[in-house]
């Protein structure tokens, strides 16, 4: 099978970056900055396990945009870009790739999968969900900082795939029904634009009362949210949905012993959200907070917390840090 790789960002580069040091067919499509520096000196790959590879440039067909000759041979998509790039990503390649190409959404949020179907409707959308927090350490080496199991929609294709995403070290979990694992990986998520205002590595900020206090009310509206819309949140994390934000909002020391599977990160993890927000670039807020805020307005349910957290993150910028207490004042709390 040929791997496509659309958005060569953290996620994007870890997931090819292991597929081809596996030995796989992989195309990597992204900026010129990041495509130019693979290039010249390689993709390195680790993770909190003590896995690493360095996969030299000719192990992958890097791109910046993408074309037919990327397609001779059944291929898959994996999606990685930021949600606000789905629509102007699949109607490039549905230029270019033969109709009921599949295309996994390998994204935050939960409206991805629609945006492409309606973008694209000769592509196959495919819902999937990425657990783990990975990061640019620079623009040739990508590390997982946390664990678990990809999670993709169960067909005929993610069945003929999954054996060659579990050789590459990528555990796969087929589901019939993604929409409740992709609400619950959301619910985690909500923490993305705390860590990104906290300015601080993900542990640091999670043993951070004032903080998590902020994320345990926005999952408490989403929550309140899904429950008036009928939807049922999947467990993704190691507590139910529902418990998550009463972990959360415990005291420190005892928080730490109940959450300490959660807790097992690298030192230095940070949220893709932080990231997007040191580099000058559009954050995911709005298929996050947004989301949220979105489904709760069909249902009648307020969002104060979430709501203000979009307008925090639309005028925060790299340099900037508020406080727990700042951010607790600055959402009402």
């Amino acid at each position: 099978m040929n791997f496509v790789i659309l958005g060569a960002g953290a996620i994007g580069c870890y997931l090819g970056a292991r597929l081809a040091a596996a030995g796989q067919q992989v195309t990597l499509i992204g900026r010129p900055k990041i495509i130019d520096t693979i290039a010249r000196d390689g993709l390195t790959v680790t993770d909190l396990d003590a896995f690493k590879a360095q996969v030299h440039p000719d192990k992958m067909r890097l791109a910046t945009t993408v074309d037919a000759d990327m397609f001779t041979s059944p291929t898959v998509v994996l999606l990685c870009v930021k949600g606000g790039g789905t629509v102007s990503a699949v109607q490039e390649l549905a230029t270019v790739c033969p109709a009921h190409t599949m295309v996994l959404s390998m994204q935050n949020g939960v409206d991805n999968v629609a945006r492409i179907a309606t973008a694209a409707p000769q592509l196959s959308a495919v819902a999937g969900m990425v657990p783990f927090n990975v990061v640019m350490l620079k623009a040739n080496h990508v590390h997982r900082g946390t664990t678990g199991p990809l999670q993709l929609g169960r067909n005929p294709t993610t069945e003929q795939i999954r054996p060659a995403l579990i050789a590459a070290g990528l555990p796969v979990e087929l589901s019939d029904d993604m929409r409740p694992i992709q609400w619950g990986k959301l619910l985690l998520n909500l923490n993305n634009p705390v860590n990104a205002l906290s300015d601080m590595p993900l542990r640091a900020q999670l043993m951070n009362r004032d903080y998590r206090r902020v994320v345990a009310a926005m999952q408490l509206e989403a929550l309140a949210a899904l429950k008036a819309a009928g939807i049922h949140p999947a467990k993704v994390a190691t507590a139910p949905p529902h418990v998550l934000p009463y972990i959360l909002r415990l005291p420190n020391w005892l928080f730490k012993r109940v959450a300490a599977r959660m807790l097992r990160m690298d030192e230095n993890a940070r949220s893709s959200m932080w990231d997007d927000v040191q580099q000058g670039r559009t954050t995911e807020i709005d298929d996050l907070c947004g989301a949220a805020v979105r489904l709760a307005a069909q249902v009648g349910v307020p969002t104060p917390v979430n709501t203000k957290m979009c307008e925090l993150l639309a005028s925060h910028h790299a340099g900037q840090r508020m406080s727990g207490p700042e951010l607790l004042r600055a959402t009402g709390l």
